[in-house]
């Protein structure tokens, strides 16, 4: 596998934070108040604020990335804490996201993933900067998939998904979303975040998936090896499915494959793995996984598999989506019939 492929499925399954500093934001931005300084607002009439794989396909994935920022420093040295999807060096590895999780996940389907001022890696080391500086994010995304939905959807059906931030951010396009939209919508696949019984119930289109191949429903998990590899920040989750043998007891699964998107895929031995969803922690715990690298900067610890979310499961998500997208549209097409 050449070097850039590798580049691209590394930070498509990784959550590869920049925390070294990078290049500052220019001047007269938007304070969030006194320390804190916005990038400038993204436009979605603007094309550079779109990752657009055209398949002229029937149905769509709009992808949510997860977290590929570090604080940064502004030009006065005072702390951005944003994305800036008008700077290259920040804008570079979102794109690999995207690339990667396109090339892996979206087979035939057309893929539409929108920049945004994605909070940094920091702002999850504590509940409070979470809550001050997630709406920037949401808020950029919903205005994203409301131009997604009036000038590039064209009514088609479309899976939903989202990793991590990405993840945490579908959840409210999720909660907001109207019943004919909702009707289209062929399936969610919220991946590494936490679903408390009390968002679950604020949400009416919220429906947890049961089988592989129900419709109108959301996927979500997390990984660990073991009960000393969960994190607080993904506990008190009630929804969660096993993405290898798409089951929601407590039936063990085998996947093979290999650990790593970091090393070319002739260079690593593949891991035979065992994946078992527990119902006391609704986490998957996986027996057999050998890889080193990949313990979570800042809030992750050893034994939990959050950078890993895509990458061991990227083939059963890949069919599945492929599965479910083709029971929407034969579904769709019989009842057009009657």
């Amino acid at each position: 596998m050449n070097t850039p492929c590798r580049r691209t499925m590394m930070a498509a399954c990784t959550i590869a934070v920049a925390i070294t500093l990078l290049p500052g934001c220019t001047t007269g931005r938007k304070a969030l108040h006194a320390a804190d300084f916005l990038p400038p607002t993204p436009h979605y009439d603007d094309a550079t604020q779109w990752y657009i794989t055209d398949r002229h396909a029937d149905a769509d994935i709009f992808y949510i990335t997860s977290t590929e920022t570090g604080d940064y420093p502004h030009a006065d040295g005072t702390p951005c804490h944003y994305a800036d999807t008008y700077i290259d060096s920040l804008r570079n590895p979102i794109l690999s996201e995207m690339e990667g999780v396109d090339r892996l996940l979206s087979g035939t389907l057309n893929f539409y993933s929108p920049y945004y001022r994605q909070c940094s890696m920091q702002t999850f080391t504590s509940d409070s900067t979470i809550a001050v500086r997630m709406p920037v994010a949401t808020n950029d995304i919903k205005k994203a998939f409301r131009h997604y939905l009036k000038h590039l959807n064209n009514q088609r059906p479309f899976i939903l998904a989202g990793y991590s931030q990405g993840a945490m951010i579908l959840l409210e396009l999720l909660k907001e979303m109207d019943k004919q939209t909702y009707s289209r919508m062929i399936a969610a696949y919220a991946v590494g975040v936490s679903i408390p019984k009390e968002v679950a119930n604020a949400i009416p289109h919220l429906i947890p998936a049961q089988t592989a191949d129900d419709l109108g429903v959301t996927i979500c998990y997390n990984s660990a090896k073991n009960i000393a590899g969960t994190i607080p920040i993904f506990d008190n989750n009630t929804i969660a499915i096993n993405p290898v043998n798409w089951r929601t007891d407590s039936q063990e699964a085998t996947l093979i494959t290999e650990p790593s998107p970091a090393k070319p895929l002739d260079e690593q031995k593949k891991d035979t793995m065992t994946v078992k969803l527990d119902r006391h922690t609704n986490y998957l715990f996986v027996e057999g996984f050998t890889d080193q690298d990949y313990v979570l900067p800042l809030i992750g610890k050893d034994g939990n598999l959050h950078t890993r979310e895509i990458w061991l499961y990227r083939q059963q998500l890949h069919d599945n989506i492929a599965l479910r997208t083709a029971r929407f549209l034969a579904t769709r097409k019989r009842t057009s019939r009657k």
